[in-house]
């Protein structure tokens, strides 16, 4: 049964102070949360407050701690680190330090408090929470408050937001900044690599990560690393040789270079440190290979924070005021947290415990308990790694008989190259062989098919575009050709990789299983366009890329109207029908308004938007950023809207439109979608393999199910396989989008973030959950 609608409106915060606080190490996006954080307490009228310098601020009072309006975050979402300051603090782990910040809070009404930092730093608030009553005690034993104030703040409510790159906080699938990290490891990858693969070189990356490994992992998905070293995963004993062993069989595969990566914490199974020095050492000593050692260091902390992480850091800050808004004297600490794309609230120190029992493993040498405590997202990616780094001899592979094709179908999107490599490398070490079609549907009828072998993927993840080659085409006027190239191929099954003209396809394919035989195969569809419109899919491959590309361009856009004052800029971003880009796009650039179809708009809210503006121009915030998705409305065109703002707009601001076109499906994939490409593909061909043994009767594989034709979507908070014809129904065809779309949900707070009255349907909002902590071999629960 459907949840009824709820909105916000019924929690006011009159009367209410927030104080908000970064602490500990910084990361990108805090920022973003701050913002998010101080706009939304105003919305709900409750006064919002500082705390410069994270707790050392809330110890020593005075101007560290400020309350602030509406215009102290602008043009804060694109700057890297944090700007109220975040400092370590030892005044604060003292009872006489917390007496002194309890006494500044109250002097100034603040029992509201949201921190945004580690396991450390939300550790020390749930202390200061339990202590609170305590220390208002003795604050009026000593005369430094009322024993009126002290009833009247008797209770201090708080809400954590995990900021670290490491990403090793228990319970939540990324924190914020992690994003932005494997941003900036990736750049420098992808740069070393190039050089490497001049001088046939040997690379050793040590990146951040003192007792966590998801960095280094993850970065070494990313980018094909050809070894890697974790804290929670230690080679075996006898690493050394086949570490030797694996990188001369690449360079023996005529690989002109090796990437190592290396987590700063990285350890032997015997808990003795591995360093990069070390490493280098080895292989020049063993192997004699041109070795450099290259250590990131703090430029993973710098730069802007993604797309990824301003969007998380804003849908947690708006969450954050929400659930101290409805916290009770009895409601428990909490954090709120990202599980799948759901915004969830967990009681904070069951997380710090589960996070301070890896490090026990770890300590206690249980590794394999360390890797699952960590939870499904880390050990997903660690199965995947070792799936695909490390190729099999010929002896240890399973014979399946079986040839899987891979193709790409529609537009290019970043991230199809990272899926058909993976999708290859699975295949062949589950037995298959495996076949490459070029052209889409297209190529398929050509006769463009080709044996791909584990060699020929290599170097695929960070390319752009596809490397197979792609069309729209839909197959209908090719069966024949089709079914004749299956047959004469003997292909058992079909990977899909592409967008709406994908799903179209593997409709089609479906329903003429009754009069061609050869269509009566296992086939998997893994969505992949920048649009992200495709039905039973809450996120496609290549939007991640496509929403950095929109997002940084506007970046840009905002700084040149900085220095002219009073600009407004109209921009038009790709997306068919479906408004996902502009919307999120919005989100992450921090616009005043965007356009899209499936919020139908008239003169009247354009006129609204504009008076918005004139208004804004008033301010100390002199420009203005307006997104419309390029079929928003076939009346109201970007060039309409243009005029229309130049007119309304005229004596108090100048107009200047931009189309950004193609660039948005160019580019290297981010490292969001390298891995999501990476990992979804592998899942995929998995079912695959399931599904053929399933099917194969007789000395031949025979399916005519509707759930041997399948779309693997990611759904709330798991990647789910559908049955493509189940999907019809969810499906808008005239339009090209599902009937129904989760990211509407979060139109509203681009809306509030821009300081419009609207309604947020909070039905959907974080209920109090608790952390699933899985052991060895137990049923697998938690994120993806």
């Amino acid at each position: 049964m459907a949840q009824p609608q709820k909105f916000f409106e019924n929690l006011s915060g009159a009367g209410k102070a927030i104080g908000v606080l970064t602490s500990g190490g910084d990361a990108q996006g805090m920022n973003a949360a701050v913002r998010a954080v101080v706009r939304m307490g105003i919305y709900v009228e409750a006064k919002v407050y500082f705390v410069h310098e994270g707790y050392q601020g809330m110890v020593d009072g005075g101007n560290n701690i400020i309350e602030v309006s509406w215009e102290s975050v602008s043009s804060i979402l694109q700057v890297g680190g944090t700007v109220i300051g975040s400092a370590r603090c030892k005044a604060f782990r003292t009872r006489e330090g917390r007496l002194k910040a309890a006494c500044n809070l109250v002097k100034r009404g603040i029992t509201n408090l949201c921190v945004i930092g580690g396991d450390g730093s939300l550790t020390g608030a749930n202390l200061f929470r339990e202590e609170w009553s305590g220390l208002l005690e003795e604050l009026v034993k000593e005369g430094k408050i009322e024993a009126s104030a002290a009833e009247q703040y008797s209770h201090l409510n708080i809400v954590g937001m995990v900021g670290s790159i490491d990403n090793d906080f228990c319970g939540t699938d990324m924190t914020i900044g992690t994003d932005s990290a494997l941003h900036r490891i990736i750049e420098v990858v992808d740069a070393i690599m190039t050089t490497a693969q001049s001088h046939q070189r040997t690379f050793v990356l040590e990146v951040m990560g003192r007792h966590c490994g998801y960095l280094a992992l993850v970065s070494a998905l990313a980018c094909g690393a050809d070894w890697v070293f974790l804290p929670e995963s230690p080679p075996e004993e006898g690493w050394e040789e086949l570490m030797c062993v694996k990188l001369s069989e690449n360079r023996a595969r005529k690989k002109r270079l090796n990437i190592i990566i290396v987590s700063e914490g990285a350890i032997d199974c015997h808990n003795n440190s591995i360093t990069s020095e070390k490493i280098k050492d080895l292989v020049v000593s063993q192997l004699g290979f041109d070795t450099r050692v290259t250590i990131l260091g703090h430029v993973q902390r710098g730069g802007t924070p993604s797309a990824f992480d301003r969007i998380l850091a804003s849908r947690m800050g708006v969450e954050c005021v929400l659930a101290l808004l409805e916290a009770t004297p009895e409601t428990p600490a909490c954090v709120v947290s990202l599980c799948g794309n759901q915004a969830v609230r967990l009681p904070l120190m069951e997380c710090v415990q589960m996070t301070q029992e890896v490090q026990k493993a770890m300590d206690e040498r249980r590794f394999a308990d360390a890797v699952t405590l960590r939870g499904r997202s880390f050990e997903n990616n660690l199965n995947t790694y070792k799936l695909l780094s490390h190729k099999k001899n010929i002896s240890e592979l399973p014979k399946s008989n079986f040839n899987v094709a891979v193709l790409n179908v529609g537009a290019p999107a970043a991230g199809m190259n990272a899926a058909v490599r993976s999708a290859v490398r699975v295949g062949i070490t589950e037995g298959h062989k495996m076949f490459a079609v070029s052209d889409g549907f297209e190529g398929f009828a050509k006769g463009q098919v080709r044996e791909i072998k584990w060699g020929d993927v290599g170097g695929w993840t960070g390319q752009g575009g596809s490397l197979l080659g792609t069309k729209r085409t839909l197959p209908a006027k090719y069966f024949d050709q089709i079914a004749e190239q299956i047959r004469s191929n003997s292909i058992n099954a079909l990977l899909v990789i592409g967008g709406f003209e994908a799903f179209e396809g593997m409709l089609e394919l479906a329903g003429a299983r009754s009069t061609y035989e050869e269509f009566c195969i296992p086939m998997c569809m893994v969505p992949a366009t920048i649009s992200n419109n495709i039905p039973g899919n809450d996120l496609s491959l290549g939007a991640d890329t496509a929403l950095n590309a929109i997002m940084e361009t506007c970046d840009r856009i905002k700084q040149s109207a900085s220095g002219t004052k009073r600009r407004v800029f109209i921009i038009e971003t790709m997306g068919g029908y479906c408004g996902y880009l502009a919307n999120m796009g919005g989100l992450a650039a921090g616009a005043d308004a965007a356009y899209i179809f499936e919020e139908q708009f008239d003169i009247r809210e354009l006129q609204a938007n504009v008076e918005h503006l004139t208004e804004k121009m008033k301010t100390c915030i002199q420009r203005g950023l307006v997104l419309r998705n390029e079929n928003s409305n076939e009346n109201y065109t970007t060039d309409f809207i243009y005029q229309l703002y130049s007119e309304e707009g005229r004596g108090v601001f100048d107009c200047r439109k931009n189309v950004l076109g193609h660039m948005q499906q160019g580019g290297a994939p981010s490292p969001f979608d390298r891995n999501f490409g990476t990992k979804i593909s592998a899942k995929a061909i998995q079912w695959i393999s399931r599904k053929l043994k399933e099917c194969y009767r007789k000395g031949r594989v025979f399916a005519n199910t509707e759930d041997s034709v399948c779309l693997l979507g990611m759904r709330r908070r798991a990647l789910v396989f559908q049955p493509v014809m189940q999907l019809r129904d969810e499906t808008d065809f005239k339009h090209r989008i599902p009937k129904e779309q989760w990211w509407l949900k979060l139109r509203p707070l681009m809306k509030i973030l821009a300081k419009y009255k609207t309604s947020y349907d909070i039905s959907d909002a974080g209920q109090l959950e608790h952390v699933t902590v899985r052991r060895p071999h137990h049923s697998d629960m938690g994120a993806i």
